[in-house]
């Protein structure tokens, strides 16, 4: 997917990335100011306080300065140990979506209602099976490049997206892989085995189904590119769909049925679940 693309470019039109991000780091400025207002309040410097939750007092600093956005994990703990009342944490949703370039965030609101989500992958690994080893590589090399911050805000929201994998209930995960991306070593020798070995654990889960597209096949449905199918929690399906430096969601029924078709006809040419981590297991013993 192009979230913060799974293959590390923007989607957003020229010229338009600012003037959109802009509501973002004023929400995030503004959940710095109020962060920093409590932690004084408390009588907190900024080491003790991140010693208190586990972060370092420049990361605190990072937070408070709108230069970092905090994980919802470090919120909660925050709304804690400065006895906030739930004023931090009733911030938590907004600041998790500001995680992500504008184009993104309905997106990410629609996965996170999601129960059932199918994924084709065509140019690099899914954001949601990527380590954070991996995905710092895809956004590292993205041109034109991104700023050291940017690179760790997307890395962030992309490993935020996979508590998917531990919501209760559970949703209903597939994924359709291309062998030349598992082939792939990107981030090198270590990233890439890291990167294998979390998509064969991931194939053990209950609720997820990966297959492996073989190169070797003579038969192709899906050479349209990379796309995500979305059902949500109130019956409605949609379709996520990327070429290029473009992506859209389609929520017309004919359009989204459509790719429900070729998503259907591209797992009945790929491996089985079974044979695609037999596979996953002989790339790893290759490495």
């Amino acid at each position: 997917m192009l979230d913060d693309s799974e293959s590390g470019v923007d989607a957003e039109a020229p010229g338009q990335r600012c003037a959109e991000d802009e509501p973002a780091r004023g929400l995030i400025g503004a959940f710095g100011r109020q962060l920093k207002l409590l932690r004084t309040r408390a009588g907190l410097d900024r080491a003790e306080f991140g010693k208190r939750v586990g972060y370092s007092a420049d990361t605190i600093a990072s937070y408070e300065q709108g230069r970092r956005v905090p994980q919802p994990r470090f919120i909660e703990q925050a709304d804690e140990v400065l006895d906030a009342r739930g004023l931090l944490v009733a911030m938590k949703g907004e600041v998790a979506r500001a995680r992500y370039p504008a184009f993104f965030r309905d997106m990410a609101r629609l996965e996170e209602e999601a129960v059932s989500l199918h994924v084709y992958g065509a140019l690099a690994v899914p954001g949601l099976l990527q380590t954070e080893e991996y995905a710092r590589a895809v956004f590292t090399m993205r041109r034109p490049l991104l700023d050291e911050a940017t690179v760790e805000q997307r890395v962030s929201a992309r490993l935020a997206r996979q508590e998917i994998f531990a919501r209760s209930p559970l949703p209903t995960l597939s994924f359709v892989i291309e062998e030349a991306v598992l082939r792939r070593p990107l981030g090198g020798a270590s990233t890439h085995r890291g990167q294998l070995e979390q998509i064969f654990l991931h194939g053990q889960r209950r609720n997820v189904e990966i297959q492996i597209m073989p190169t070797a096949g003579v038969e192709h449905c899906g050479l349209g590119g990379p796309f995500t199918l979305i059902e949500t929690s109130d019956g409605q399906r949609m379709a996520y769909v990327e070429v290029q430096r473009t992506s859209r969601l389609y929520s017309e029924r004919e359009e989204v049925r459509d790719v429900e078709e070729q998503y259907g006809i591209l797992r009945a040419q790929a491996l089985t679940p079974r044979e695609s981590m037999a596979f996953v297991e002989g790339l790893l013993g290759e490495r």
